[in-house]
């Protein structure tokens, strides 16, 4: 074996695989689909979001993370952080 084909043998299980991500998106297309059940857990998890910012969220993951981040003023790190804390409580809520 060349030590090209090597390197790429050696760097493909690190790689994240295509359920896991496909996975977070069904659940959040989840959420979408059921958006007004879940306002008012987002409203309670992170009371500066507005309804106007939820109206604008609308169950999108990106929009949520990016007006905590906005509205909080904290990393994209922290966000995601805290994002993955409530899914893991709310699992139950959307699966």
């Amino acid at each position: 074996m060349n030590g090209r084909m090597q390197h790429r043998m050696l760097d493909w299980p690190f790689r994240p695989s295509a359920p896991e991500s496909k996975e977070i998106e069904m659940d959040w297309n989840i959420v979408e689909g059921n958006w007004k059940q879940f306002k008012g857990k987002v409203k309670t998890q992170w009371g500066k979001l507005t309804d106007d910012h939820l109206d604008v969220i609308a169950g999108k993951r990106d929009q949520l993370a990016g007006k905590i981040q906005e509205s909080y003023g904290i990393t994209k790190d922290e966000v995601e952080k805290q994002i993955k804390d409530f899914e893991e409580r709310n699992k139950d809520t959307h699966s």
